[in-house]
């Protein structure tokens, strides 16, 4: 697996767990969004990190989209 790739697939991993965490926080009344509680003090970081699990995924699925199987980003089955 490229660098690239494990990177891209780290930060959606990243991204998905922060997900589940902030909607376990609203069911349960507190805020469990990782990323906020990490770089919330300066905005700018925290909205790089977004971006950057964005196009992680869209990096994934154009991968996919080329013929890459699920093995080759590290989920095989």
């Amino acid at each position: 697996m490229s660098a690239l790739n494990m990177i891209a697939y780290v930060l959606v991993i990243i991204g998905g767990l922060n997900w589940g965490l902030e909607g376990l926080g609203m069911w349960l009344g507190g805020n469990w969004n990782v990323v906020n509680l990490i770089f919330g003090s300066m905005p700018w970081l925290e909205a790089l990190v977004y971006v950057l699990v964005g196009l992680s995924a869209i990096w994934l699925l154009v991968k996919k989209g080329m013929g890459g199987s699920a093995s080759s980003m590290g989920g095989g089955m």
